[in-house]
């Protein structure tokens, strides 16, 4: 079906595929792994044909329709959740919003002139529009974004009043009703609470095309995909079987590689040895020539380079006040829209918070009033003595510097920090190499992500508000920091989609 033979790709001095190749077929259903700036988004990005490979080549027949859920979600106003929803349905998307304009035509005064054309072609644009299934398109379109979480208030308001977060999930309802050929998904459960993504999984599974998607969730690609295609250091290699499968799988191949090079090492040694014994010797002479020549025809078996995850231990923040956060009778609206009423809560030194809710619950809100980025309606948030915060949200991303590499950022926050300490800041989350030369522009979500978690948490805060810090971190990443926050020694208040992923030892107190 689709095809990538002898890929290469390169931005700058980053090398992301060198002669990599891909093959994904009918049906399949592919999880795309790899550490954070490794190349998985750029690989959907080649596969939709919004960029080419510096060399190689890129086979996708040309009936085949692609849909891809990214990241990055356009600005859009002035229509309807559920019109931009219905947007990428191809022809009959189309049609509906012709049928929209027209009705908009039919009651403007300034076009009563031409009503009879006006009528006619709304006959025609109707008589398609039902026969190619639309108005059942408008229930279904419905169906997929009260399964991501929207109520019909909501469905019928305009776009342009959503959050990033909600327009992502209006993006992804567009892509799901386009019923593409292949489905390209990058991180589809990011921003989603537990019941969205029970239920895009069992969309997911019940649907008939290809599937490639990236996910830092394991279990939801435990039950999603059935092959693995892991990108690291420039080449994609695939494995077959589930997220748990690859990982035994890759541990069993690294084992018997990490074997095979020993028992070549240990030849190669006992063969020098005889060269450099017998080299002087003329009666060995064609022994010797004949073994330094087949010495320099045996391939050599190179190491499997481990992906390498540094521990990361928390400095002791200082001690703050036995009472950390008191919340009297908070309240917060958003319009008719009632998110808080009456919320009491004290949380204490050494305590350790979940915030958990469905999708518009107001944890989020909950988190900007406590930080202090959003005033209640009513009620008061009274903050402890000695206390040092450390928020982190997505909006903290665009804290950073894009004209800035990754060392110049920690350097300049911390300029009194020895570049020994920084270095190792920087890899305890993953940033080695050249990759501390990266200018911040070009970082993944990821990486700017693991970026902003490292600047907190060098000198870390007293009391750590988190709105979801796991986003976009790779699995590795995401594993590490939950190690050292299972040492952390202070407050802990934090929304996530996925609180299973978080032990009793981080969060054991849910609300």
């Amino acid at each position: 079906m689709i095809s990538l033979t002898r890929v290469s790709k390169q931005y700058g001095r980053q090398l992301l595929f060198v002669d990599a190749s891909f093959q994904l077929n009918p049906g399949e259903t592919v999880g795309l792994v790899g550490p954070n700036g490794s190349g998985k988004t750029t690989l959907f990005r080649l596969i939709a044909g919004e960029e080419v490979p510096d060399d190689g080549e890129i086979s996708v027949p040309k009936k085949l329709t692609i849909g891809y859920f990214r990241q990055d979600v356009e600005e859009s106003s002035g229509r309807s959740v559920l019109d931009e929803a219905i947007l990428g349905s191809g022809r009959v998307g189309d049609l509906h919003h012709e049928l929209e304009q027209l009705n908009h035509a039919m009651a403007d005064p300034e076009q009563a002139g031409d009503l009879d054309r006006i009528l006619a072609r709304f006959g025609h644009v109707q008589e398609e529009y039902e026969h190619l299934g639309g108005y059942a398109l408008e229930a279904q379109a419905r169906e997929v974004l009260h399964g991501l979480g929207f109520d019909d208030e909501r469905i019928d308001a305009d776009v342009g009043e959503l959050s990033g977060g909600w327009k992502m999930r209006v993006a992804m309802a567009r892509v799901l009703l386009g019923q593409p050929d292949v489905l390209l998904m990058d991180e589809p459960t990011n921003h989603l609470d537990i019941e969205s993504i029970v239920w895009l999984e069992r969309f997911l599974t019940s649907r008939d095309g290809a599937l490639l998607m990236t996910s830092h969730d394991r279990e939801f690609m435990n039950r999603i995909v059935t092959k693995i295609a892991e990108i690291d250091d420039g080449e994609i290699t695939m494995y077959s079987g589930n997220y748990d499968f690859y990982e035994r799988e890759r541990g069993i191949r690294e084992a018997n590689r990490e074997a095979a090079y020993a028992r070549q090492q240990a030849m190669l040694a006992k063969e020098q040895r005889f060269i450099d014994r017998f080299a002087a010797h003329a009666a060995k002479a064609a022994q010797v020539q004949s073994r330094v020549k087949a010495l320099e025809k045996i391939e050599k078996i190179e190491l499997p380079k481990r992906r390498r995850v540094m521990q990361f231990d928390f400095r002791t923040p200082p001690r703050s006040g036995e009472q950390v956060a008191v919340l009297e009778d908070l309240a917060k609206a958003y319009g008719r829209r009632v998110v808080h009423d009456g919320l009491n809560l004290t949380i204490r030194r050494g305590e350790r918070w979940c915030v958990m809710g469905k999708n518009g619950a107001g944890k989020s809100t909950l988190l900007k009033m406590v930080a202090g980025h959003l005033t209640p309606d009513r009620g008061r948030v009274g903050l402890g003595a000695s206390l040092k915060m450390g928020y982190f949200a997505q909006q903290s991303l665009d804290l950073l510097n894009p004209d800035l590499t990754v060392e110049e950022q920690l350097r300049q926050d911390f300029p009194h920090e020895s570049i020994g300490a920084l270095k190792n800041l920087a890899g305890a989350f993953q940033f080695s190499g050249e990759d501390v030369d990266k200018k911040i522009r070009a970082l993944s979500g990821g990486e700017k992500t693991r970026l902003v978690l490292a600047r907190m948490l060098l000198d870390p805060p007293n009391f750590l508000v988190l709105d979801e810090p796991t986003n976009h971190l790779d699995l590795a990443t995401k594993e590490m920091l939950l190690e050292a926050l299972k040492d952390f020694d202070g407050t802990m208040l934090v929304v996530s989609h996925d609180p299973r992923r978080w032990s009793p030892s981080v969060l054991p107190r849910p609300m």
